[in-house]
């Protein structure tokens, strides 16, 4: 078993990692999801800090990780129901290309977005 273990790991480390835009997807997606709680806690938590003690942030919060999770397995789902020969297809990097920009613009414009509407707001009242 172990000897099997390590012949795998060797012929990995060996051969050209194939093309499999499932793979990239997913994984840029969890990178996203990180990225965008990590700006959403930093943003609202500096917000909180000088805010006035208004309950709007936190539930802005709330409303933003309800809301990312399910645009993200929107864009997961959209790749992962490509087969095999489709998923390792060069032709599909433009697609690929133009969610990618959508994904990150997304992860990283939305918490800065409300936040600016919040400050926005609580500067009106």
């Amino acid at each position: 078993m172990d000897k099997a273990l390590w012949e795998t790991a060797e012929t990995r480390k060996g051969a050209k990692r194939k093309l499999d835009w499932r793979r990239k997807m997913s994984d840029n997606v969890a990178y996203a999801l990180l990225v965008y709680t990590g700006l959403q806690i930093f943003v609202t938590m500096t917000t909180l800090k000088s805010g006035t003690g208004s309950i709007l942030p936190y539930l802005a919060l709330i409303v933003l990780v309800a809301a990312i999770i399910p645009g993200c397995r929107m864009f997961e789902r959209r790749w992962d129901s490509l087969s095999d020969s489709e998923a390792a297809n060069p032709e599909f990097r433009d697609r690929f290309r133009r969610d990618l920009v959508l994904l990150w613009a997304s992860a990283i414009g939305l918490p800065i977005a409300l936040t600016g509407i919040y400050l926005a707001i609580a500067a009106l009242f």
